[in-house]
This record gives structure tokens, sequence and C-alpha cells, in this order.
């Protein structure tokens, strides 16, 4: 073995280890952190950057919309706080949409790694954090300003000291207190085990920065990445996927562009901005585009700075995918988790046979407002007043050679929070929670099944929640044949229609039925296996003929 050699495999196994670091990073977050979001759900992201703030690697634990995202978000930290005023022992904070990951809800925190009192590199993470003020966790603002507390890039420890003004004000602006500062308490001890983790790593392979390392990284996954573009068939693929909206319908309009040594998605035609909270700003949308393409044409090349550069964004300055401040922006989510969908249409007709159905998409995730009722009907003990934030997903597309895959988070990756865990937090009772009955579409591979999800207020309780819902108008449509997934819909339990955005009431003697859209079926429906066609039809998974 030549000694390049020796040295390849050495790097190697230091970038195994970086992972490794990284996860453990993540996992930290995960064990330490106040709200279900991110104890349950996964909604997090965690990785290491070089000294100049590009990605390393990421954890495999969290979302592509936070990692992606983040992975751009870093250099926004190094630029504002100034190379100058970069501290050991220091600790940074935003939730600039931005400059962060997209609306205020999420909170990103960037650690200085030193090492023999040098800068070597940044450790950051990202969380969902239940409640930022305002109006809450829902699309009705008409700017950012009404959607919660602002933080810029600031300061939140300084050389070993906590901005204990920033703690207080936030404390004092926010609804869940506790959970929301556990949380941000939470991010920094993350951060903290990275570095260490990263301490012990460098010792052991005695290293004295990063810099070696992370070219070797990104050379690799660069070139690597490369090698797939090469070789894809050259020209324009477009596509347009139209979505409900608010108020009105939103087209999701893209055309991608392969190069020699770069691909180019371009989001002209994409509709204008809303003047509700569903608009996202392009770090957000990039994030996702990225993720579809990176999915269809180079799955199996980690994600990092290297692998992430040959792919390039554009958007009209001002679309909906492109959305400026002051914009609101709280569920930019919804449209943000249709853009693979909307890239993999393009993708298809590059490179057909290759990618899924359309799937549900956007979470359906559910904030409630839970109350105590007055007068007579007061509970005894005075009840208890909550914020509740739930996670729910739909059906995935079927694949070209496989079914769709069922309430599955397609393309968040945030698993199904727990109803034991979520009923702990307020006063809630979930009375149904099941696979939606006939909602994955028909086709040689069937699309995966929504759910049904029945939520009431407990004993002497009401409640307010936040929809932020999607594919009610406009179902997952199916592919080469194969038939859409079934409509979501919003309901009472007596049957009342609800809007599928907004804040909304549910009275203390009623319950919300939330019935999740299934997604598209792949390839003619009399394709299907005998035996499949069958078991589909007992099992009730697709629409009765």
């Amino acid at each position: 073995m030549t000694g390049n050699s020796l040295s390849d495999v050495r790097m190697q196994v230091m970038w195994n280890r970086l992972i490794s670091v990284v996860e453990e990073q993540a996992v930290t977050l995960i064990r330490t952190a106040f709200s279900t979001s991110v104890r349950e759900s996964g909604d997090l992201s965690a990785g290491v950057f070089n000294r100049g703030g590009k990605m390393i690697a990421q954890a495999v634990t969290g979302t592509p919309g936070h990692v992606n995202a983040m992975a751009e978000a870093v250099g926004h930290f190094i630029n504002d706080i100034g190379p100058d005023n970069i501290f050991e022992g220091d600790v940074y904070i935003t939730n600039d949409p931005w400059k962060g990951t997209g609306h205020l809800l999420d909170i990103t925190m960037v650690t200085p790694s030193f090492r023999g009192g040098a800068l070597v590199g940044f450790f950051a993470c990202t969380a969902h954090v239940v409640d930022v003020g305002g109006r809450g966790f829902g699309p009705d603002a008409n700017e950012v300003y009404e959607e919660g507390i602002f933080i810029p890039i600031m300061k939140f420890v300084e050389r070993g000291t906590v901005n204990r003004d920033l703690v207080n004000i936030l404390r004092h602006n926010v609804r869940e207190a506790d959970q929301v500062v556990g949380d941000i308490f939470s991010l920094a001890a993350c951060n903290e085990t990275g570095h260490r983790r990263l301490m012990d790593m460098m010792g052991e392979f005695g290293l004295a920065d990063l810099e070696e390392l992370a070219d070797f990284v990104f050379e690799r996954s660069y070139n690597a990445t490369l090698e797939r573009i090469a070789a894809l068939p050259k020209g324009s693929y477009d596509n347009v996927m139209r979505v409900d909206g608010y108020g009105s319908p939103v087209d999701l309009a893209v055309r991608i562009d392969v190069h020699d040594d770069h691909i180019l998605a371009d989001f002209d035609g994409t509709s204008g901005p809303s003047p509700l909270g569903i608009n996202v700003p392009m770090i957000y949308s990039k994030a996702y585009a990225c993720y579809g393409l990176k999915c269809a044409l180079a799955p199996d090349i980690p994600n990092n700075h290297g692998s992430l550069a040959p792919f390039h964004f554009a958007a009209p300055k001002g679309c909906i995918l492109n959305a400026q401040h002051p914009a609101p922006v709280a569920v930019r989510h919804v449209l943000g988790h249709f853009i693979p969908d909307a890239v993999l249409g393009a993708v298809h007709k590059m490179l057909p046979g290759r990618v899924p159905a359309e799937g549900s998409g956007a979470l359906w995730n559910l904030h409630v407002s839970a109350r105590p009722l007055q007068g007579a009907e007061a509970p005894a003990d005075g009840g208890r007043r909550a914020e509740v934030l739930l996670f729910n997903s739909g059906g995935a597309g079927a694949r070209a050679s496989l079914d769709g895959l069922s309430a599955t988070a397609f393309p968040s990756g945030v698993h199904s929070m727990s109803i034991e865990a979520t009923e702990h937090v307020g006063p809630v009772i979930f009375w149904r929670k099941e696979l939606r009955d006939g909602s994955g579409g028909a086709g040689q591979y069937r699309g995966g099944l929504g759910q049904v999800v029945e939520i009431g207020a407990a004993a002497g309780h009401e409640f307010h929640f936040n929809a932020m819902f999607d594919r009610i108008d406009h179902p997952a449509r199916g592919r080469d044949g194969g038939h859409d997934g079934e409509p979501g819909s919003v309901t009472l339990d007596d049957g009342t229609r609800l809007a599928s955005k907004g804040r909304q009431h549910v009275p203390a003697d009623r319950r919300l039925i939330l019935s999740l859209p299934g997604g598209g079926g792949f390839g003619a429906p009399d394709k299907r296996d005998p035996d499949a066609a069958a078991r589909d039809e007992a099992f009730e998974y697709v629409a009765s003929k």
C-alpha cells in the first residue's frame, strides 16, 4: 500500500469519526430538550464546520430543511459577529428567518471551537421550539413582526458568561417560558458536547486543525457529485405543481438546467407572494430543492459543502419561494415541503422511472392552545393552560418499483410524536390515530396511506388550533398512469367542515378530526400484481372502484 493510500485511509477513518461526533452532538439535544417536537420527533439538525463556516459533516439525525439551511447560516453568523469578535467560550444565537432556517420558531445556535487558543471550526445546531410569542405557530400574520420575537444574530454567551438580559426578554415574550428557555440551553449543551468529542478526536489523531481533513472531504464529495452530473443527459426539464395555498392556489414552477459541472434549479414562473404566513425565505427553498436533487441524483454521497456546491438555485425576488423581509413566513414549511416533489417532477422527465409519484408532502402540524372553561363549567382544580404541538404525516408517493410509505414524513423526515407524551404536555385527549381507509392512490404500485387523527379537549377545557394543512383541493398526483391520492379534510365530529388554514375553535363538547391525504400511485392499476390488488381491496388501502 502506498503512502498516499495510507493517508487516504487515515482521512476516511477520521471522516467517519467526525460523523460519530456530530451524531453524539444531536443525541445530546434529543436527550436534554424540553419540547416534544425535539425529544419525540427529532425536529433538529447538528453539524460541524471548518474555520470558514463550510459544513464538513452533519448528523444523520434531523431534517433536511434544517441541515441544508444551517449549512448556509453559519456563514451569516461569522459575517455578522465579525471574525475579530469571535472568542473562546462564546455561543451565538438567532431565529432570523432569512439567515437561519426560514421562520422564527427555529432557534439556530453556533459555537466556535478552539484548540490551544486557536479557532479550529464551529458547531451548529437548530431546533424547533414550541412558541416564540406573537400570534403563535400559524399562518394568519401579515408581517413577520406579528409572528413572534425576532432574535438577530447575537451572542447568547460571551467568553463563558450567559447573556441573562436576553434570557429574561425571551422568558417574558413566550407562552411556554420553561420549555423555550430550556431548549435554548439544550442547544448550547448540544454544541458543547460536539466540541468536547472533537477535542478527544483531534488529540487521538494528533490534529492541530481541521483544514486538511475538510479539504479531503470537500474534494472527494465534490468530484463524486460531478461524476453523477456528467452522466446525466444535458438539457432543460420543467415541472409545475399546483397546491392549495391560503385563499388562492399556488403554482410551484421549476426548470432544471443540467450543465457539465453543475445543475441549476430555477423557480421562475412560481406564484407571487402571499399576504399571509405561507411565504418561504430563499434559504429554506434552496435547502429543500437541493435535498430533492440529491435524493434523485446523488443519494449515497455524504451531505457537506463539497457535495452541495454543484447545485445552484434561482428564484424571482419576491416570489412566494423567495420571500423578502418583512413577509410573514411562520408556516413556510407547508410550501417548502412541496419543493422536492416539484423538483422530482422535472427529474422524472430527464430520468423516467427513477422518482416516486407525488406524496402528501407538507406535515400536517397541529398547534393547540388549550384553555380551561370559565364559570360553572370550570374544572374544580382550575385546569391547565398549555401550548401543544403535534406533527402528523400523510402518505408518501408510490415508488417506481415499490408501494409508497404510509403516514411517513417525506421530505421532512421527522418522527411521529408519541400520543402518550403529547397528552402529558397539555389537557388534550386523542381518541383515534389510525391509517385512513382508501387514501392511497391506485397504481401498479400503490401510494402510501394517510391517517385519521381525532382529538378533543380534556374535561373542563376547550381549545383553539392553528390549521396549516394542504392537499385538500389539490391531491397528490399519480405518475405514469397511477391514480391520485385521496385529498385531505378537516372537520368536527359532527361533520362540520373547517378551513385548512388559520386559527379556529373547537368547543368543549366537540372533537377535531383530521383526515390526512394519501400519496399518488405509480403506473397503471391494471398492471398491479393480482395478489397485491386483492390485498388492497380486502384491507381498503385504495378507493373503491
